[in-house]
């Protein structure tokens, strides 16, 4: 059943526990556990390194999948989407808003956290929703 995006943020919002799939060079699919939040924007936020397997699919391939997966698996949305990938330096500011997003709080260092940002070549997906459905 298709939905719309304000149902995909009521079930996103607390359940951020997601599956990427994104296409490998050969044409199979490549599998990844993320954590997954929802900007204002209606945009799907992934993290992740610039160096993963996901990383290089989307730079060659930018859309993906995700199965958005609820707690003790109380229900499911599948999405699907074009991505843009956010590099640093750039990706910073939205670094931090991934983290506000999916803690709920200010971070208590925030130089920390941009260093180890850095350190660890961390990018942004923004994945903007092209198709939403949930099981009916």
């Amino acid at each position: 059943m298709r939905v719309d995006f304000e149902e995909l943020r009521a079930f996103a919002s607390p359940n951020r526990k997601a599956v990427m799939v994104t296409r490998r060079k050969d044409g199979g699919s490549q599998t990844s556990p993320v954590t997954a939040v929802m900007d204002p924007r209606g945009l799907v936020l992934v993290w992740s390194r610039a160096t993963t397997a996901k990383a290089h699919n989307l730079s060659r391939e930018p859309h993906a999948a995700l199965c958005i997966v609820g707690d003790n698996f109380s229900g499911w949305m599948h999405v699907e989407g074009d991505v843009e990938i956010v590099r640093q330096p750039e990706v910073m500011p939205l670094l931090e808003e991934y983290y506000r997003l999916r803690e709920g709080r200010e971070h208590e260092d925030w130089d920390a956290y941009r260093s180890e940002m850095r350190s660890e070549q961390r990018v942004l997906f923004r994945i903007q929703p092209t198709r939403i459905v949930k099981p009916a």
